[in-house]
């Protein structure tokens, strides 16, 4: 047999092969718990649901999901989750928006390996796993809270104690808008990117060393940036979402960039831990 022909022959044996199903760890403190593909899809509580409008492949889509508190028996509504994908994305979440929604729901959403789900671009998929959530608008629910290609569910500390370089200045009053902008960061920005080198994502470069964007970058632009990365430099391999007024109101885009303002002046180098 010529070798292209037995090539193409390989090649259509391993697209008629199915997905090889996957596991998800999930660690609330107490060990890690293993759930594989076939587990999560067998389960009672798995049901069919409908996404009218997903945040990552920007149309509707059905899926076989688990209500997600239902794998995070033992979970505290104060405590921190982090959701860490294959891809080097990591989404922090107050548990408590899991646990105690009021009109959003989040779902487990999981890849059949018989029934594979499309791809999100040409070298992206969502699958294995991927968090996705019904009524979003009631809570507000922002895209970096979609996590796909989800590997593992840690429970954390709360992200002050963890890195305290991200931290503003504590003298600061409870009600300033750069504490608010803070908690702003933490819900939009923290999944993607580090701040003085601190966080957990890798995607994104950090946002205060050795420059903060608000250093180079006038105010107008960088507004713009951050509702629509591609507006300022068009770059089709680019990864960053933009954020609406649905998802980042004017007054909180407000308060986040206040809060990088004050960090740059507040800036930690390898020489100062």
């Amino acid at each position: 047999m010529p070798a292209l022909l037995r090539r193409m022959c390989l090649l259509a044996l391993c697209l008629a092969l199915p997905l090889r199903a996957a596991e998800l760890s999930v660690d609330l403190g107490h060990g890690a718990r293993t759930y594989r593909t076939e587990q999560l899809l067998a389960r009672g509580d798995a049901r069919t649901i409908s996404v009218p409008d997903d945040v990552s492949f920007k149309r509707a889509m059905r899926y076989r999901a688990v209500p997600l508190k239902a794998l995070l028996q033992g979970a505290r509504a104060d405590d921190a989750l982090l959701f860490v994908a294959s891809d080097g994305f990591a989404a922090e979440i107050p548990a408590a928006q899991i646990l105690q929604a009021h009109g959003s729901e989040a779902w487990l959403a999981i890849e059949d390996p018989a029934h594979p789900w499309p791809p999100i671009a040409a070298d992206k998929a969502a699958g294995p796993f991927y968090v996705v959530w019904t009524d979003p608008q009631a809570m507000r629910i922002g895209p970096e809270q979609w996590p796909f290609q989800l590997a593992a569910i840690r429970r954390l500390a709360p992200a002050a104690e963890r890195f305290p370089g991200i931290v503003p200045d504590p003298a600061l009053k409870p009600d300033s808008a750069i504490r608010k902008g803070f908690a702003v960061f933490q819900r939009t920005c923290f999944a993607c990117h580090t701040l003085n080198g601190q966080g957990e994502a890798r995607l994104g470069p950090d946002l205060n060393i050795p420059h903060s964007a608000t250093e180079y970058l006038r105010d107008d632009l960088l507004r713009a940036y951050i509702r629509d990365p591609q507006s300022l430099r068009h770059w089709p391999q680019a990864r960053m979402p933009g954020f609406d007024r649905q998802a980042l109101s004017d007054s909180e885009l407000d308060e986040l960039l206040a809060y990088l303002r004050h960090m740059s002046a507040r800036k930690l180098h390898a020489d100062h831990p």
